[in-house]
């Protein structure tokens, strides 16, 4: 089981990197896909407090076999990283969360 850390009326998976609960404190939750249905998924957060800087995160729909190959083609996935699919329709939330993240990293 994956350990978690309450936000709110959020929980949120502690990533395979090791988080600290206060590095997951200090997510900003930018938006979710308004035609998901039930408004869980995919989601976009900033993170303006990330040891490298400010960092977009994203939550979406699993790929099939297939696309993860085609995507291990064009470039190595190491097991700590992974590949979420998200709708066109998110692209203004994704923008909001870069224009975000790249604000934060002028500073």
């Amino acid at each position: 089981m994956t350990p978690t850390a309450e936000v709110g009326d959020r929980r949120l998976q502690q990533a395979a990197t090791g988080w600290t609960q206060e590095a997951i404190m200090s997510l900003r939750f930018v938006g979710s896909d308004p035609e998901s249905g039930d408004g869980n998924c995919p989601a976009v957060w900033v993170d303006l407090e990330s040891d490298s800087g400010p960092e977009v995160l994203v939550q979406g729909w699993l790929p099939d076999d297939a696309t993860l190959e085609q995507c291990s083609a064009d470039t190595p996935r190491p097991p700590s990283e992974g590949v979420v699919r998200i709708p066109a329709r998110m692209v203004p939330l994704l923008r909001k969360a870069c224009d975000e993240a790249e604000r934060a990293g002028l500073r």
